[in-house]
């Protein structure tokens, strides 16, 4: 895949998640707006065109010690890897995250106030990412599993409650829009996940902890946006055009 200015972040993402590394170092959003094109942030950020695009091709040369192409994968892969790997990731961190930061508050709040919107930011977050995922692993996923399973059978679709899956796909990627919302707040909050000098463990751990569960939440998000959805847009617009 060729990079020019009109490429989409989203697309060269996509087409190699090694990128994802240079578009957070040059704090761009490349999954929650993954639409844009690097002409539009680069203008957007007064950064040279030519100076990213070449640093994008020299990370997609380098080698991965875990380098998969995701885009390959049939949507039935895609989807149990989604909850296998991301969706059990949040559900064993967050309470972990939980605790640490329910004991900063009590701990340090008083001369790190901070710590108290860190928290209820977060709170919010884990609950509305718990509903998110019961939606998609109960609605979401099982009709675009359904979908690749009438597609292999040669099968028609069922109607589904919801419409055409666009419809689901909208509401999702509103949802992860506010997640990177939030967790650009939680970034500024705790200067980039950098502890004060004097911080203990636990107020290392707790932003460490907090940095590691952002990268793996946009890496979450940039697979359904940018790979998982697409795919299944397109694949029931086949079933539309059957006769």
């Amino acid at each position: 895949m060729k990079i020019t200015s009109k490429t989409t972040i989203g697309e060269i993402a996509a087409n190699d998640f090694r990128t994802a590394a240079i578009f957070t170092k040059y704090n761009i959003d490349f999954c929650c707006k993954g639409h844009r094109t690097i002409e539009e942030v680069c203008r957007k950020r007064d950064i040279q065109e030519a100076v990213l695009i070449e640093k994008l091709e020299e990370a997609k040369t380098q080698a991965a010690n875990q380098s998969f192409d995701y885009k390959s994968w049939p949507l039935d892969l895609l989807t149990d890897y989604i909850i296998k790997t991301h969706h059990r990731y949040i559900k064993e961190k967050t309470p972990i995250l939980l605790e640490y930061l329910h004991k900063l508050c009590n701990v340090h709040g008083e001369n790190f106030p901070e710590l108290f919107e860190i928290f209820k930011i977060f709170k919010a977050s884990s609950l509305d990412l718990e509903e998110h995922m019961e939606k998609e692993e109960r609605v979401l996923f099982p009709f675009i599993i359904q979908m690749k399973r009438a597609q292999s059978k040669g099968f028609s679709l069922e109607t589904t409650p919801f419409g055409s899956i666009e419809n689901q796909v909208i509401m999702m990627k509103e949802e992860h829009n506010l997640e990177g919302q939030r967790f650009r707040k939680i970034a500024a909050l705790t200067n980039n996940y950098i502890p004060h000098t004097e911080a203990c463990n636990t107020f290392k751990a707790a932003f460490a902890m907090l940095e590691d569960f952002e990268i793996n939440l946009h890496k979450h998000i940039h697979m359904e946006n940018n790979i998982l959805f697409p795919k299944a847009i397109m694949l029931e617009k086949n079933f539309e055009q059957v006769p």
